[in-house]
């Protein structure tokens, strides 16, 4: 795995140094900035605060990375990055916005749902800069949201719904498989939108559904050890399709899909692009979801100085989830899939938030 610009993230406010941090994603990088086509360097300096993995994790850290890296080619903006780790507490969290905003970076991405309670805590204090966040949408102690926060969401059911459609098109058993990272709501949403997908090919068809930890514990989301253990038990009953919404302990269901000879379905990227070569042979698709884009049109909307405001979202129809046709695995069923997303998006297929039984 990559990494650029990590932190040990157990480490405390004190010893965290923004300083380090901005040298090593931005000043070490000035140069690549004069290499852009569009504008000359820009004075505003963005922070990214990522969820477990950071860059590197070949899903869901690295489409919120590729937005940013966008963003700084075209605007040659200023970027500082940290990450969280697996056990750290919600202080550490509140610690990493807390450095961003009081070296004066704004605007500030938190990347992951498990920045709701830091974000709701520190967005207050910095009236003045704005955030956005991934996966949630925090609100005050009266329920209402802040107005210097941005959700960014993803319809990640209706793209599930797809790849869950493909997994039964695809599947010989009539067993088919699902390993979320964490069992929180959000991870729900992907089961729920896989699990009707698959059922309305195949009204018959069984999902088995593993989760490799339980909140507050978000070890699932960087394990790839257990998401192989979990996978290989699926295939073990039975499944020859694995669906994964795990972050990086999706590296370990891909592994044990070649070890079963089974299929595996990536999450958030194109996975089958960061792949080894190995390992491209056994993974069907891909339910992309592109926070590359929100995060570089929340960073855009600011450099134009016409700030977005309010909750965004990302849904099938606006191309904020797809599946992805990497490897030619899907082109036989595509014509089927297709007409499944065009009638989500017509309206024709509700895809359920929560798993229906």
């Amino acid at each position: 795995m990559r990494r650029t610009t990590k932190f040990a993230a157990a480490l405390t406010a004190g010893v965290l140094s923004l300083a380090i941090t901005a040298c090593g994603s931005s000043d070490d990088t000035a140069s690549d900035d004069s290499s852009s086509s569009t504008s000359a360097k820009s004075d505003i300096k963005v922070g990214m605060a990522y969820d477990i993995g950071g860059r590197g994790d070949q899903s869901f850290n690295d489409m919120a990375a590729a937005g940013l890296d966008k963003a700084k080619s075209e605007f040659g903006i200023e970027t500082s990055e940290s990450e969280a780790a697996p056990d750290e507490a919600d202080s550490a969290k509140e610690d990493r916005l807390v450095q961003l905003a009081e070296a004066g970076y704004n605007p500030i991405v938190a990347v992951g749902f498990a920045y709701d309670a830091a974000v709701a805590k520190v967005a207050p204090q910095y009236p003045d800069t704005s955030f956005a966040i991934v996966d949630d949408a925090p609100v005050d102690a009266d329920g209402k949201p802040f107005d210097n926060v941005v959700p960014l969401l993803f319809t990640e059911e209706q793209g599930s719904f797809l790849v869950g459609a493909a997994a039964a098109l695809k599947s010989k058993s009539g067993t088919i498989g699902f390993v979320g990272g964490v069992e929180e709501p959000l991870i729900k949403k992907f089961e729920a939108g896989y699990d009707a997908g698959a059922k309305a090919v195949n009204p018959s068809i069984k999902v088995l559904s593993t989760y490799l930890s339980q909140p507050p514990d978000f070890s699932g989301f960087g394990d790839p050890a257990k998401g192989k253990t979990a996978a290989a038990g699926q295939f073990d009953q039975g499944a020859d399709v694995v669906y994964h919404a795990a972050g990086g302990s999706g590296q370990g269901v891909f592994e044990a899909a070649k070890a079963a000879g089974g299929l595996a379905i990536g999450v958030d990227s194109d996975q089958y692009l960061t792949a080894s070569d190995d390992l491209k042979p056994f993974i069907l698709t891909s339910m992309q979801k592109h926070v590359d884009v929100a995060v570089y049109d929340f960073i855009k909307a600011f450099v134009d100085g016409k700030p977005l405001s309010g909750t965004q979202t990302f849904d099938l129809k606006s191309g904020g989830v797809a599946y992805s046709t990497s490897g030619g695995q899907v082109d036989d069923i595509k014509s089927k899939l297709d007409d499944y997303a065009a009638k989500i998006i017509s309206g024709e297929i509700t895809v359920p938030t929560e798993v229906t039984k």
